[in-house]
């Protein structure tokens, strides 16, 4: 996928910013969440080309479009949840709508629904979802019943429900997911067509400026053309080719989100006087409240970053590798949310603040495109499988890259990271030998902590890199030591919980508490304060009180 250059990307995020500042001011996001709105008419006039044609982005040129690469992506989509995520999502639901006509679409479909999109600036929904399937795909129940004329299939009358679909009472064209006699197929929908109608939009917790509908089909009839590859039963394959590209725009919007609210949170605190001096100065605060989450979150944008370059690179597939970078930033940026309203005390708790309302939006991030639950799991099978591949050498060869990265580069705490690896690789072998894998809990942990272990490794390779991406704010010394503290505690607590995950589930004893090496974790912890005091500082210069 071709890919915009530095300059090209950086106006187009300009212009979006510039854009938001004059049109989307925290008392217009306001009112539109009080109303649980969708503002339509800001939507098309950012598809609108003489404006901003945000959704070119997706589309080749050779259909009106830029040709956008994941890099390219990830940048609008991360600016986007800065300024709101329920805006974002419903761009996002446009994107998405489309990848089953790039990845699936004839040469005659892509030209004649991509041009529509492109000069129209048509909003698209993608309908996968239903309420007794959720992220399960496989149980789909609305079908797609042949139509014959003369013994000749002339299209298709799909009947069955939809749920949860973003963009889903306001598009004017849908990818519809439904099983024809052949299989799973994805079929284009458009407004309007019989049979067809969209239900009311949700009342939800957040992201209230994104419309979310369920769909019904009565016997919608729809050409035979409308099958999308105009071959059936490709639809799973299709949905399943985009998952790790997807799901790190969805990453994308936790790395947003969560950095606006720790922006909001550290400016507050330069302004907020307690005890002779202000928040920004005191320990208590910012190494609770403010660097554990900056450094998570550019942890989380080093492993975003490393996944769109390989998927820019030609790689396909990457669905665990999507499925990391997903968990990692939207679990950071719920977190950092979190921490950003107790950061701001009584007034976080309020609506006239951001943080509040970013709190509320982010959190679906860690529920659409698959839950975080189905993360786990999906990291835990492709790394386990990995894991089984080498005979349990996968993360020893990643930590003995760690190990020579040190010797080279001392700065990037990959001492650290290479003891994270070694320890995960010990758990999991334990786990092996114990046969502790049918424990669904255990699996589900081991995501958990297989995320932490890969973050680990990427950080501390890419902080390392003689050059930087430009969404780094910080210097290198910083960058560095974020890297540091990141791989330090990533490897405490693979060991600590990865050893009270094993002796939880075994019934065998085991030595695994010296296998994980936790007395050379816990050496290597010296220096983590004056780490994050540095950390401090740095957010304090970068993010000056307005």
């Amino acid at each position: 996928m071709a890919s915009m250059d530095t300059l090209s990307r950086e106006l187009m995020l300009d212009s979006l910013r510039n854009y938001a500042k004059k049109n989307l001011t925290h008392e217009f996001l306001k009112e539109m969440d009080d109303k649980n709105e969708f503002p339509t008419e800001i939507l098309k006039q950012m598809y609108d080309q003489s404006i901003l044609g945000v959704h070119l982005l997706l589309i080749p040129k050779e259909y009106g479009g830029i040709s956008g690469g994941t890099f390219d992506v990830y940048r609008i989509c991360e600016v986007l949840a800065k300024i709101d995520l329920g805006i974002a999502t419903g761009v996002f639901a446009t994107f998405l709508g489309t990848d089953p006509l790039s990845v699936g679409g004839t040469d005659d479909q892509k030209e004649k629904w991509m041009t529509r999109i492109a000069k129209e600036n048509l909003l698209v929904a993608y309908a996968a979802t239903e309420a007794d399937a959720g992220s399960d795909l496989v149980n789909l129940r609305t079908r797609a019943e042949h139509v014959l004329k003369n013994g000749e299939l002339i299209g298709y009358k799909l009947t069955g429900n939809k749920q949860w679909i973003s963009n889903g009472g306001v598009a004017d064209v849908y990818s519809v997911l439904a099983t024809a006699p052949g299989g799973p197929s994805w079929f284009m929908v458009e407004k309007g067509t019989e049979g067809f109608s969209p239900n009311k939009h949700e009342d939800k917790h957040g992201i209230r400026l994104s419309n979310t509908a369920g769909l019904s089909f009565d016997d919608a009839f729809i050409p035979k053309e409308t099958l999308i590859g105009e071959v059936e039963g490709h639809g799973l394959l299709q949905a399943q080719a985009v998952f790790g590209y997807t799901r790190v725009m969805v990453a994308a919007f936790g790395l947003g989100c969560g950095w606006e609210a720790l922006e909001v949170a550290i400016r507050y605190s330069q302004q907020r006087i307690q005890g002779g001096g202000p928040l920004s100065d005191k320990q208590g605060y910012t190494h609770k409240l403010i660097v554990p989450h900056a450094v998570d979150l550019e942890a989380a944008r080093a492993y975003i970053e490393e996944i769109s370059e390989r998927l820019d690179s030609g790689e396909k597939g990457l669905q665990t590798e999507g499925a990391i970078a997903k968990y990692a930033a939207t679990e950071s940026g719920n977190e950092t949310a979190e921490d950003a309203i107790q950061a701001l005390g009584g007034y976080g708790y309020t609506k006239d603040f951001s943080v509040e309302k970013i709190k509320r939006d982010v959190k679906i991030a860690c529920i659409y495109e698959g839950t975080n639950e189905v993360m786990e799991m999906t990291i835990f099978r492709g790394c386990w499988q990995e894991h089984l591949k080498t005979r349990g050498q996968h993360y020893i060869t990643m930590a003995d890259e760690m190990d020579s990265l040190h010797l080279q580069t001392p700065e990037v705490g990959a001492d650290s990271a290479a003891l994270a690896l070694r320890a995960l690789a010990a758990i999991m072998e334990e786990s092996r030998n114990q046969r502790l894998t049918r424990h669904q809990y255990l699996t589900f942990k081991l995501g958990k902590l297989i995320s932490f272990a890969e973050l680990a490794f990427i950080f501390a390779r890419r902080s390392a890199a003689d050059r930087y991406t430009e969404t780094i704010k910080f210097d290198r010394n910083v960058w560095q030591a974020m890297s540091r503290v990141y791989a330090k505690k990533a490897a405490l607590r693979i060991a600590v919980e990865g050893v009270a995950l094993v002796l939880g589930a075994a019934e065998k004893d085991t030595n695994l508490a010296e296998s994980v090496n936790t007395d050379k974790i816990q050496a290597l912890q010296k220096g983590l304060i004056s780490d994050m005091d540095l950390i401090a500082s740095k957010l304090k210069d970068t993010f000056k009180a307005k």
